[in-house]
């Protein structure tokens, strides 16, 4: 009989046989294609912990260290999906970088990166899966510490620097967070056995039972210490670095999939810290204030930019942020902050692919040096114009309804000087960001590009997969299905009460 603890056992071997086989491996190709077969045998595993949850509800496994409930599904499934297409992506991504001869980067160099690249991978899952706050933080520290090797690129000082600041800073941010961690865990201390006071259903169940104060400092840790790693401003500034020199197939998992794992716990912490203050939301308005500095600092920092892949960094803090008000606002806020964590995740890998091919195409990341991108790239081109449209909330594209409903959330609340706020900062952006749009792909380049015709051209899987998350994102603003609309309820209301077995 298959159970939650087989299939994880499973998920782990599948994990370790891709390590070990890249270890044995001798080519390029081969090391960079196990990365597709282990990201799709295990998100075909991961479909039980689904089945099981619609079969049974709600669930722990492994003496209650890992939870099964429709926020973690959620994410687990973002997760697998971006894993995947990142891996497809790469192979074509790599294989401009190795020339006939299979010299360039070196063959250690694949190999390290396919083992980091699964070991992140299997991290990231055991973050979303793990119910207990400790286990919580010794994988997102672990995610830390493997990502961090895969931004260097050989040959190249920035990428080492980026490295280093990556490592420092959300180390100092995991420091935070482990008091935190350490503060949550003394507020039940007292009512609750050892065993249980370190897992989120047991502070769930007697959350109104914890020390008020000793949570909310908790929670004011917690909130700086995994905000770090999520990229709230102002503890972001590793991530424009990272962004900028990690290969892009890094790039679109950093901002797909790593920053959501971060608010992920975040969202675990919620509910209980508000049933421990007796309603108070006093956590709601520290959300608040990190998602409104993290939208001023975009929409400063925007304007300056030189560099592609900064650029998008910085679009990631901006949608971070306003993840993080939806989250703060509360009631339909909260459901807004999910669907917009979706839509972020998808259209912010369609953008990181475009860009990283018209890079690798131009041969420079420099804003001013890129020109007429939709000629010279008709299918990249447009991937990057329609990605960039949907990033800065342009309709009926489903980032544009995310955002509409956190704005209409304010408004009801009353909260006009954050109404004003939201539109000032979100138009500023988007004024910003559409010069660069235009100027990128449809003005005509001052250089001569007739010599040099090189054009990095899709693969088949590559289009299949673009083309289906840019339908997915037109597809999702006119209308989201019952059913998605149903599970993303029950997810929030998870953020919004708590999860109860």
């Amino acid at each position: 009989m298959i159970t939650p603890q087989i299939v994880s056992v499973l998920i782990v071997l599948i994990f370790a046989s891709g390590i070990l086989s890249a270890m044995v491996f001798k080519t390029h190709k081969q090391m960079i294609r196990i990365t597709i077969w282990s990201s799709v045998s295990v998100a075909v595993l991961s479909s039980y912990f689904a089945y099981e949850l619609i079969e049974k509800g709600p669930y722990v496994f492994f003496r209650s260290s890992f939870l099964v409930d429709h926020l973690s599904i959620f994410h687990l499934f973002l997760i697998n999906i971006m894993f995947f297409a990142a891996s497809v992506y790469m192979q074509d991504y790599f294989r401009n970088t190795i020339d006939a001869e299979g010299k360039g980067t070196s063959v250690f160099h694949y190999r390290r990166f396919s083992m980091l690249w699964q070991g992140f991978h299997l991290m990231l899952t055991v973050v979303i899966l793990s119910n207990n706050i400790g286990l919580t933080w010794i994988a997102l520290e672990a995610t830390t510490i493997v990502s961090a090797f895969l931004i260097i690129s050989e040959s190249d000082s920035l990428s080492l620097e980026a490295m280093w600041k990556y490592l420092l800073v959300c180390s100092v941010g995991i420091g935070l967070a482990f008091i935190g961690t350490v503060l949550a865990a003394a507020a039940g201390q007292e009512i609750l056995s050892s065993d249980s006071v370190l897992t989120f259903t047991s502070l769930n169940l007697h959350s109104s039972e914890l020390n008020p104060r000793l949570m909310l400092f908790a929670f004011i840790f917690i909130a700086a210490g995994y905000g770090t790693k999520a990229g709230l401003a102002p503890m972001h500034t590793w991530l424009p670095d990272a962004h900028s020199q990690a290969p892009t197939p890094v790039s679109a998992v950093f901002s797909g999939v790593m920053l959501n794992a971060a608010l992920f716990v975040i969202m675990r912490y919620l509910p209980v810290v508000d049933s421990s203050l007796g309603g108070r939301r006093d956590a709601h308005s520290i959300l608040l204030l990190l998602g409104f500095l993290s939208l001023l600092f975009s929409a400063v920092f925007i304007p300056v930019q030189k560099d592609l892949k900064r650029l998008l960094a910085y679009c990631s803090v901006e949608h971070i942020g306003i993840i993080a008000i939806g989250l703060g606002l509360g009631g339909a806020g909260t459901f807004a902050a999910l669907f917009h964590t979706m839509n972020h995740s998808v259209s912010k890998t369609a953008a990181f692919f475009s860009s990283g091919s018209i890079i690798n195409t131009y041969g420079t990341r420099d804003m001013d040096r890129i020109r007429g991108v939709l000629k010279r790239m008709p299918f990249w081109g447009s991937v990057f114009l329609v990605s960039m449209f949907v990033l800065i909330g342009t309709a009926p594209f489903s980032v544009f309804m995310s955002e509409f409903i956190i704005i209409k959330e304010v408004f009801s609340q009353g909260r006009y000087i954050l109404f004003s706020l939201f539109l000032f900062f979100t138009i500023a952006i988007f004024i910003s960001i559409l010069k660069y749009i235009f100027e990128i792909v449809f003005k005509p380049s001052a250089e001569n590009t007739e010599k040099n015709d090189k054009s990095e051209k899709a693969s088949v899987p590559d289009k299949i997969i673009i083309t289906a998350f840019l339908v997915f994102l037109l597809a999702a603003g006119l209308y989201l299905p019952s059913g998605i609309m149903q599970f993303l309820e029950t997810a929030s209301a998870i953020i919004e009460t708590g999860i109860k077995l």
